[in-house]
């Protein structure tokens, strides 16, 4: 039977389901029985499986993104910019907060009337430089990790509509932003199954590869959970 999570039946959106994690993400969605597949990207191609609908999706373009989805159960948040920079530059800086940030939140507040209404779940694809920066990619690392604390913020303001939100801190993927990085990486097929399989069991916080798996078993009791917690809680209290 599938649990509340599946995405057996489920209607998905994909944002940068060109190629890399993305891709994988869509293939894997279909392999578990979704019943439609929505992959946004910017050069839409034609998929074999008459269940996707390719979108012209630019996470930027607020016309585009208002057209993303009719339904939807799953909003996979996928699309993402990563260059190396050394910050000396603020346009870098800006184009990451653009896509990585702003994209994220713009999809997910246009898509949220279907959220609510289906009850449904948000993945934000996030990365262990949301947690801890990486030095040589500077301006990606701090727009994960506002987009970090975007997640965590959406968890709480939306769980009382009955969305979840899940937050992927994902370690090096073979993928083309990753291709310069002379480091071990997971393949984006493994990431996007371990991805669904987080989402299907309702882990908040899901670690797909064997790199960010060393902080899956202390995170659920770890300071930074506890915190997110306690913070939670505020919005109990007086407004």
């Amino acid at each position: 039977m599938a649990t509340q999570d599946s995405i057996t039946g489920r209607t998905v959106l994909v944002t940068g389901a060109n190629r890399g994690i993305g891709r994988a993400l869509v293939d894997e969605a279909l392999r578990r029985d979704a019943g439609r597949v929505y992959a946004g990207m910017r050069q839409p191609f034609t998929h074999p499986d008459n269940r996707v609908t390719a979108l012209s999706l630019d996470v930027t373009d607020h016309a585009q993104i208002q057209a993303a989805a009719d339904s939807l159960d799953v909003l996979v948040n996928n699309a993402g910019l990563a260059i190396f920079d050394d910050l000396t530059d603020p346009a870098m800086l800006k184009r990451h907060l653009a896509v990585n940030l702003f994209g994220t939140y713009a999809v997910t507040q246009a898509v949220l009337p279907q959220l609510t209404a289906s009850r449904g779940t948000v993945v934000n694809l996030l990365s262990t430089a949301s947690i801890t920066s990486v030095p040589v990619m500077p301006a990606y690392s701090i727009s994960k990790a506002a987009a970090f604390s975007l997640t965590q913020a959406l968890r709480a303001l939306l769980a009382e509509r009955g969305v979840r939100v899940h937050a992927v801190l994902a370690g090096p993927v073979d993928t083309d932003m990753s291709r310069d990085l002379n480091i071990p990486k997971a393949s984006p097929a493994s990431v996007a199954q371990a991805i669904l399989d987080g989402v299907t069991v309702g882990q908040e916080e899901i670690f797909p590869d064997p790199v960010s798996a060393i902080l899956a078993a202390d995170w659920p009791t770890g300071p930074v959970k506890i915190l997110e917690r306690e913070n939670t809680a505020l919005l109990a209290g007086p407004r």
